[in-house]
């Protein structure tokens, strides 16, 4: 998988729409976008994924479907990122095949540990790294140990830190071990996208810039 440090979630309950999200998101640069509708019917997810691929495309962005993997391979969409309460991860490859791109949950130690022996996902997203309201049922936020035994377990497979992330947290989250970041709600308040990636973008850079010196 071609190295992305940045991944942005679309949300519900904002006055942009999903479609309006992933423009804004594309716009300001990002390369990777995860059309997450949790509240929306397939065949509105369906409608709003074809809409956005279309934008994508146009600008050589990725986009990645959350949990639902059929309407992902119906659409042509780059990806499908699975909750563990979603498709099996083996399922969903054998649906989907080698070259389609497949993201899972990792919560645990254990969930670490059967992400690797699936040999069936690309990347992983862990966390929580801290609260956050975007997400329901949310698992208990990772310490410090817990972050750096499941790092050990994926043993390279790339792996992004979810949950609450802020700007200040690139350091630690680099410090870890890990691929990069997940995001969501923190891209879309005032001033908004436009200005949040970018300087996602810049302050990540400064931090893999800082390791090599």
């Amino acid at each position: 998988m071609k190295e992305v440090s940045i991944q942005c979630l679309t949300l519900d309950g904002i006055s942009l729409s999903h479609e309006e999200q992933v423009s804004a998101l594309c716009e300001a640069g990002a390369h990777w976008i995860q059309l997450r509708m949790k509240s929306a019917t397939d065949d509105e997810v369906e409608k709003t994924a074809k809409r956005c691929l279309e934008i994508c495309r146009k600008r050589g962005v990725k986009l990645i479907l959350n949990d639902r993997a059929e309407v992902a391979q119906r659409v042509g969409a780059d990806g499908v990122h699975l909750g563990k309460l979603d498709m099996p991860w083996n399922e969903a490859r054998a649906l989907l095949g080698a070259d389609f791109l497949i993201g899972g949950t990792v919560n645990s130690v254990a969930d670490a540990k059967q992400a690797v022996e699936s040999r069936a996902l690309d990347y992983v997203g862990v966390g929580p790294f801290r609260f956050t309201r975007t997400k329901k049922n949310l698992a208990p936020t990772l310490t410090e140990e817990q972050w750096r035994e499941i790092v050990a377990v994926l043993d390279g497979l790339p792996a992004y830190a979810i949950g609450g992330i802020e700007a200040t947290d690139l350091g630690r989250i680099r410090e870890l071990g890990l691929q990069g970041f997940a995001i969501s709600s923190g891209l879309f308040v005032e001033p908004g996208a436009g200005v949040h990636y970018p300087r996602l973008r810049e302050g990540w850079d400064v931090k893999q810039l800082a390791e090599k010196e």
